[in-house]
């Protein structure tokens, strides 16, 4: 590699470290299964899955068989939808966030109001019945049908798009889970 061209990439990969490190940590720590990884502001994904990078630290659950089905569902609403990659990992670290991917009933005094479901939607709220929400190709459905209507959720970080929909008490929450989003979606997109 010439010199010019390896110092070019150094450079960035130092700026990209750099401003990693200010952005300091975005996430609360999560439950015992969540594992902390450093901030990265790169992607290896490249720009179609990560096109800002990623914002502060970073989570990483390890995920059952329901969990990876749930992922599934997920990326196969999202390309029914008619909507790319991003889509599917804006929708997959929102329900990181929301249910740890799993799909979640009444959770009794534990819940938060009536939100069920992989992304926590209410039925109060517009979302749909019960049954609806508890489905994850509904629920990932009307997700993207909410994204879809926010200007520019593709230019947007990660965080910003999935809190506009959501309208969640912790908006910062859901940047933790990008690089584990972009991860499943690189290795189930294609399957």
């Amino acid at each position: 590699m010439n010199t010019i061209l390896r110092k070019s990439i150094l450079g960035i990969a130092g700026l990209a470290f750099t401003g990693g490190v200010f952005a300091g940590p975005v996430a609360a720590h999560a439950a015992d299964t969540t594992h902390a990884v450093k901030p990265v502001s790169v992607s290896v994904q490249g720009d179609k899955l990560i096109p800002h990078g990623v914002q502060g630290e970073q989570s990483r659950i390890d995920l059952n068989d329901e969990q990876t089905k749930n992922v599934k569902a997920i990326i196969a609403a999202t390309k029914k939808a008619g909507m790319d990659e991003r889509a599917a990992v804006v929708s997959i670290a929102t329900a990181l966030q929301e249910s740890k991917l799993e799909n979640l009933g009444h959770l009794g005094d534990r819940n938060d109001h009536d939100s069920q479901g992989l992304f926590q939607q209410r039925p109060s709220s517009g979302w749909g019945t019960v049954e609806q929400i508890t489905d994850p190709e509904y629920s990932t459905t009307a997700f993207l049908k909410g994204l879809k209507q926010v200007d520019g959720w593709q230019d947007m970080p990660l965080t910003k798009a999935a809190q506009t929909v959501q309208v969640s008490a912790y908006p910062d929450h859901y940047a933790q889970w990008e690089q584990q989003a972009a991860d499943l979606v690189a290795e189930h997109w294609n399957k």
